[in-house]
């Protein structure tokens, strides 16, 4: 059976959940005023159930959006006040999708290299998550360019050189050792990027 402490825990943690693209200082600051609030509330009207006061704050996803559109508004000043009525922007894709979207195509056009409808779907597919990597609250602005130009641009135009030019070497061996090495840039580019995000 759930305890009113069970209950206050449980939305406390949805609101820091919901709130996570705050910064971690102001996200704790936040938690704290809620929490002080409900005791306040508690202590004065000893009656009311823990259930009737949660409902009077709000749900956690309205907390945490005028939290982040205040956090915004404080960050921009005056130009952002015209956008204060907008709600504030929270990230709705995984941080593993893009990130899987960059790496697991190449290995399959890789694998399938005579079948051009795998080689369409796996540009169309890094291209998706290298703009799912660039709108995402995920990662810093530097930490995207960085992953962009790793898992996108810099293999696309390695690509492009070994196959327009006449400066790869010839033979499977060397393709084989080029595939490789691009895969492992990918991999370890996706593992930083995964280990970089925000929580």
């Amino acid at each position: 059976m759930k305890t009113s402490a069970d209950s206050v825990r449980d939305y406390l943690r949805a609101v820091e959940r919901e709130s996570s693209a705050l910064p971690a200082d102001r996200r704790q600051e936040l938690l704290a005023d809620l929490a002080e609030h409900i005791e306040v509330t508690r202590t004065e009207r000893p009656d009311a159930a823990i259930g009737e006061i949660l409902a009077e704050l709000g749900d956690p996803r309205t907390i945490a959006a005028t939290a982040l559109a205040e956090a915004g508004n404080g960050a921009a000043g005056a130009s952002a006040r015209s956008g204060a009525d907008a709600p504030a922007r929270r990230g709705k894709v995984h941080p593993l999708v893009p990130l899987l979207m960059l790496t697991l195509p190449y290995l399959f056009a890789t694998v399938l290299p005579d079948l051009p409808a795998v080689q369409l779907c796996s540009t169309l597919f890094r291209v998706i998550g290298a703009v799912l990597l660039g709108t995402s609250v995920h990662w810093t602005p530097a930490q995207k360019i960085i992953g962009v130009l790793l898992t996108a641009v810099l293999p696309t135009v390695a690509i492009t050189i070994w196959e327009e030019t006449t400066v790869a070497p010839a033979g499977d061996t060397p393709a084989l050792l080029a595939n490789l090495i691009t895969l492992a840039l990918l991999a370890g580019t996706a593992a930083w990027l995964w280990r970089a995000r925000r929580a």
